[in-house]
């Protein structure tokens, strides 16, 4: 039975070519590895010395001159938790607004935001912490580590993308993304002064990363186009001319509908409208 239901889990995460459930597989396997492995010292030692080493190795230094010898960095923290309810909320968000992210968008554009949501992150944490007074007194001894700026990009690309789509939250009911995804990027501005800035200062960077990404993508500038494979092209002449055959609905429907949406919501669409959306999302 359990066997089984890890199967399941795994099939799902690592075998269903879906990268939303394969981020999430990755983001759990990584905090189980590094956690069993201080658990392991703990019982042993009585510390954690060696996990907190390895833990360091794949999260982003703060200070900038450590950054050549840790380049690899800038993509592994965004895999890495210690906390298990920094684990939890960042995947139950990621999870939430990934679906909703992948009904009306691609794989291939969910990989590039999650990514280029947590590489800006990063960078605009390095920024700060290297040049505002204030964090520089420490960022020869901090760290940055975590999916939250990747799963803010997506949360802020999909409030973007859909502004008046509602979900149901506790103690608050029914909500639209525009207002969540503001209230959040609100409270990372205010957290800069908190216990964890370098936090909400990746945050922020992430969010803008997801903003800037659907307004290109709204003005028919698909940023995630750089991760298509470029094939070499062959000329043929033929004498013979054939009909183009278009299985897809053309760009200029889709962004009528996008707009259709950001005005009156999903729900304002004909069931037409829901198909071609659909059809597009899956091209």
């Amino acid at each position: 039975m359990n066997r089984s239901i890890f199967s399941e889990l795994f099939n799902k995460a690592f075998r269903s070519g879906n990268p939303l459930f394969l981020f999430i597989g990755i983001n759990i396997l990584v905090f189980t590895a590094i956690n069993l492995f201080a658990l392991g010292e703990y019982l042993v030692g009585g510390q954690s010395s060696g996990a907190d080493w390895l833990t360091s190795q794949v999260s982003v230094p703060a200070y900038y001159a450590d950054l050549p010898l840790k380049f690899w960095t800038i993509i592994t923290y965004m895999f890495v938790q210690r906390d298990f309810f920094h684990l939890l909320f960042n995947m139950l968000w990621m999870y939430w607004m990934g679906l909703i992210f992948m009904d009306f968008l691609n794989k291939r554009q969910f990989i590039f935001v999650y990514f280029s949501g947590g590489i800006a992150g990063a960078l605009l944490y390095l920024l700060a912490y290297n040049t505002i007074p204030v964090f520089m007194n420490s960022a020869q001894n901090s760290i940055l580590l975590g999916s939250s700026a990747s799963v803010m990009a997506i949360v802020v690309a999909t409030a973007t993308l859909v502004p008046d789509f509602t979900i149901r939250l506790m103690l608050f009911g029914t909500v639209r993304l525009k207002y969540l995804a503001m209230a959040y990027f609100v409270l990372d501005i205010i957290g800069m002064g908190g216990g964890n800035p370098g936090g909400s200062i990746a945050h922020i960077g992430g969010a803008l990363m997801g903003f800037i990404f659907i307004k290109q993508l709204q003005s028919g500038n698909d940023l995630s186009k750089i991760l298509t494979k470029r094939s070499k092209l062959k000329v043929v002449k033929s004498t013979e001319s054939k009909p183009v055959k278009n299985d897809f609905t053309d760009q200029a429907t889709i962004d009528s509908i996008l707009d259709k949406i950001s005005k009156s919501g999903y729900d304002s669409l004909s069931k037409t409208e829901k198909e071609q959306l659909f059809k597009a999302s899956k091209k």
